[in-house]
């Protein structure tokens, strides 16, 4: 992307001017490195996205924001009802509540290292991954509807984890008004023999060690040190997401044509909020959100059945669950005024300041965990919301390194095995069901996460706390 299309509003930030059908400005978070990286798709979806009925603020793109599916990826807007505001499925994503699990072992790295192969194994083996993965749990319907409306509450009822691990996932894992009724049959269907599994594309189940502690206050409240290791979880609403996703997109295109919202992109096909498919999807999409919540809590306890007999003083607790593809009802300040909104984030994680009534009390003075994730051979990251990032980007921050080769170019440029073996040389362990699958998530596939990172920092969306290098990482 050329930076003298965009208005420089600050080192980190530069904004595109209402044009046309646009209703607000569109603002990206990034450095001008990142914005020259960018490709064109991320400035026309961004002004797109202003065009939306109802749509407050501005339309945000994160810094590690790329090309997606109506939204940008890294993309975050906000809409009011009261406006005649929209909620779009193409605003959420296709892996509906798709978001990152983190928790704490209590052991250091040379507590690991002399068990990283045997550490590999026993998670490869008790979490399914891949294309199509299914894993030992079969759901009845009735069963079915029970964790649609339940999340992660429900499965601990189930005896999948703890009490205390809902006090440490967002809506304390279970998303309110979750309509199972809303939800098709063949969306179910496909949820059916899914449950505890991580699925394929950018998925992962990873060993990683503390490599760098940036803010030991917050590193302190997050019970994280130099040299901890600690074990992270991304994946999200598999199947039942997807076909949520498709079903709906394709009811509101025809809705809209219908009832006559004319938009710049038909992938941006929406709903009014207060009208009966904005509803239904509604409810769906928070039925979404609990399968994932539900599925990150399965695999949180897989991972801890797991590491029983290997690590058996392993802490496990739960650091926090945030998800990074949601719609979710909030109340933001707008010209002075506190409204209730309708925030979407597409591949962009909630990140609520220190004060946040929602957080448990062991976070409220410190702010949220917010989890960005890197890629097999490069650092993720944990970071803290601040104060200032409702003003910026409604709580937002970005939510991983972001893409920059299509996972076409990736197979035809590396080979799977090959980046396996360039990882064990590095002291990585992979396991993949699929050399295609790690030849599309080679490290070089991405960003540079450090840049992403820092941006996110300096523009004040989220703090560092902790940098995490990998050990171990089970690829779906």
């Amino acid at each position: 992307m050329d930076p003298a299309r965009l208005e420089r509003i600050s080192a980190f930030a530069w904004r595109i001017p209402p044009t046309g059908a646009m209703r607000v400005p569109a603002i990206i978070y990034a450095d001008e490195g990142l914005i020259r990286d960018m490709d064109d798709k991320v400035h026309e979806q961004a002004s797109n996205v202003a065009t939306l009925p109802g749509i407050v603020g501005a339309s945000y793109a994160m810094p590690d924001a790329h090309w997606g599916y109506g939204f940008p990826i890294g993309g975050v807007a906000a809409f009011d009802p009261a406006e005649g505001g929209i909620i779009s499925a193409g605003g959420v994503g296709f892996d509906i509540s798709c978001g990152v699990r983190t928790l704490l072992t209590g052991k250091k790295r040379a507590d690991i290292e002399p068990l990283k192969e045997q550490l590999a194994d026993a998670l490869y083996a008790a979490v399914p991954a891949g294309l199509g993965s299914t894993g030992r749990i079969r759901l009845s319907g009735q069963e079915m509807d029970a964790m649609l409306e339940g999340g992660a509450a429900w499965a601990v009822g189930q005896g999948y984890g703890r009490d205390d691990d809902l006090e440490r996932i967002e809506e304390h894992g279970r998303m309110a008004g979750a309509r199972a009724d809303c939800v098709s049959e063949r969306a179910k269907h496909r949820q059916r023999n899914e449950m505890g599994t991580l699925g394929s594309g950018n998925h992962y189940l990873e060993v990683q060690e503390v490599t760098r502690i940036y803010d030991e206050q917050a590193g302190r409240a997050f019970g994280l040190a130099q040299g901890d290791v600690v074990i992270s979880i991304h994946c999200g609403s598999r199947g039942l997401g997807h076909q949520i996703g498709t079903e709906f997109l394709r009811e509101m295109a025809i809705e809209d044509a219908r009832i006559g919202i004319h938009l710049p992109d038909r992938e941006l096909a929406c709903a009014p909020i207060r009208s009966p498919i904005g509803e239904r999807y509604l409810g769906a999409m928070r039925a979404g959100i609990n399968c994932a919540f539900a599925n990150r809590q399965i695999i949180g306890h897989l991972v801890r059945q797991a590491l029983a007999g290997i690590l058996p003083a392993a802490s496990l607790d739960l650091l926090f669950d945030v998800s990074h593809n949601t719609c979710k009802v909030e109340t933001h300040d707008i010209d002075g005024r506190r409204r209730e909104l309708f925030v979407h984030r597409k591949g962009a994680t909630r990140a609520f300041g220190p004060g946040d009534p929602s957080l448990s009390a062991a976070l409220r003075d410190t702010g949220q965990p917010v989890f960005v994730g890197g890629s097999m051979g490069t650092s993720s990251w944990i970071l803290v919301g601040t104060k200032e990032s409702e003003a910026r980007a409604f709580s937002s921050a970005c939510h991983g390194a972001g893409r920059s080769m299509s996972r076409h170019q990736a197979r035809k440029t590396w080979r799977g095995s090959d980046i396996v073996d360039e990882l064990s040389r590095r002291g990585i362990v992979i396991r993949s069901p699929s050399m295609r699958g790690v030849a599309e998530e080679a490290p070089h596939a991405y960003k540079d996460v450090t840049a992403v990172i820092e941006a996110t920092h300096r523009a004040g969306l989220a703090r560092k706390v902790a940098e995490l290098r990998p050990l171990v990482c089970i690829k779906g």
